[in-house]
């Protein structure tokens, strides 16, 4: 009888042994990227299609899920522009500020990437950006992968950024 309980531990043991290695492996797998930083414009590896590249770029970003915000200031042929933009990553709409032209945006989700939608109007023309943003494993380089959408037609653009 001793013997036949011992055996019945043992075995349940082994399930909840299991069951917490189970779990854990579960909840890291389900674990979000957090993109929290301050990150800076790797040109070199960057590619902006048929729009000038920026001569610098650093974005600060405060990520505590479901918010989100960015603060994005970049140097370019119309001189520093500087941007605040807040959203919510699960996916409820946003309204931000696109110099002068209010902006509204979705987040959620897919995976361990975040994609962003923000329709806005430039100049009476729609236009629709898609961002997909990606985090290296080692945390330490962020990839936006953008399609944008207007009346003269579609391309894409690849920001990466570095960690510092």
């Amino acid at each position: 009888m001793v013997l036949h309980t011992l055996g019945r531990a043992k075995r349940l043991s082994g399930f909840l042994l299991f069951g917490v290695v189970a779990l854990l492996a579960t909840s890291q797998a389900n674990a979000k990227p957090n993109f929290s930083g301050e990150w800076k414009l790797n040109a070199s590896k960057s590619e902006f299609g048929p729009l000038p590249a920026p001569s610098s770029r650093t974005d600060k970003i405060t990520h505590s899920d479901p918010s989100l915000k960015v603060t994005t200031t970049s140097v370019g042929p119309q001189g520093e522009v500087s941007l605040k933009l807040a959203y919510t990553t699960d996916g409820q709409e946003s309204t931000n500020d696109l110099r002068g032209n209010p902006a509204k945006s979705t987040a959620k989700w897919d995976g361990d990437a975040l994609v962003i939608v923000t329709k806005a109007k430039f100049q009476d023309n729609d236009i629709t950006l898609t961002d997909k943003w990606t985090l290296s494993e080692d945390g330490k380089t962020l990839t936006i992968d953008r399609k944008i959408v207007a009346p003269q037609g579609e391309f894409g653009q690849k920001t990466v950024m570095e960690k510092q």
